[in-house]
């Protein structure tokens, strides 16, 4: 029922931000400001002059909406894989999995679908993240509010161009080393454990934000463009601008936070989303 993946979403959605979001945030500042030195030096900073609270800055809104998102990715992955593999659906119930490339095909699907969804929900995180001393958004409305007053319904888009090229690819990337690992881990004939789901959900993570982040940082720099940060006409533009003024190394800030973050993160997320689905839907005996 489509209920209980949204309920399942929901819930796995919102424990992967309660453990990722502080890594996330400070991400998110290395990549669009160029105040911080370091990893270190973005943590001290935004603890001395912010608490514990300014690395939760922007949570409120994506946790609301993660049932969403999370719906339609793991919604649209599953649909388009059955779609790709109808014509084996006999050899998959003798225990024949789908291939490579449905898998990729099926997992850059769902990213397509998510943008959507997903762009306007990422620029207010990303706004609300990025504000450190000057606090020109009282809150997720609040920032919504301006951006449309601004900038227009469109405004809500920015950085959209960047988030699909990013996403497209990279939730293709998602899924595959998940299946992968996950059947790896796994006997013939029985249901994956949680050890195989947890290695499996945390290396795709890993992976996948590997191959993202030059595209996150880009991302993250055109949606600060709009908030009184660099302007940039689009993603060439903020492409040449920054490998001019930093080098080619930009496009790997935040890399090593990524990757911190991914594994337990989307470990976390996929033991929850499997597990909530489990008890949906028991196995018939």
């Amino acid at each position: 029922m489509p209920f209980l993946e949204f309920i399942a979403g929901s819930i796995s959605g919102a424990v992967g931000l309660a453990v990722g979001h502080p890594l996330d945030t400070v991400k998110v500042r290395l990549q669009a400001q160029s105040v911080y030195k370091g990893i270190f030096h973005c943590v001290v900073k935004t603890y001395s002059h912010e608490g514990l609270h300014g690395f939760y800055k922007g949570m409120a809104f994506p946790v609301m909406t993660t049932g969403i998102v999370n719906s339609f990715v793991f919604g649209s992955y599953s649909n388009a894989l059955d779609y790709l593999t109808q014509s084996q659906r006999s050899d998959r119930s003798q225990g024949k999995p789908a291939s490579a490339a449905q898998v990729f095909a099926a997992g850059c699907f769902s990213g397509l679908v998510q943008v959507f969804i997903c762009a306007p929900i990422d620029l207010v995180k990303v706004r609300l993240q990025g504000q450190a001393t000057a606090k020109r958004y009282r809150g997720p409305i609040h920032c919504v509010a301006v951006i449309l007053k601004e900038e227009g319904p469109r405004g809500l888009f920015r950085g959209g161009l960047a988030l699909a090229l990013r996403d497209v690819p990279c939730y293709g990337l998602y899924f595959l080393p998940y299946e992968v690992t996950r059947k790896a881990l796994t006997e013939t004939g029985k249901e994956p454990g949680t050890f195989a789901i947890l290695m499996a959900g945390g290396l795709a993570g890993v992976v996948t934000w590997a191959f993202a982040t030059p595209m996150d940082v880009v991302k993250a720099r055109l949606q600060m463009s709009g908030a009184g940060g660099r302007e940039y006409s689009g993603v060439l533009h903020c492409m040449r601008v920054s490998v001019r003024e930093e080098g080619v190394r930009v496009f790997f800030k935040g890399l090593l936070l990524n990757s911190l973050r991914a594994f337990p993160v989307n470990a976390v997320t996929f033991l929850s989303y499997e597990s909530l689905m489990r008890a949906f839907y028991p196995p018939v005996r």
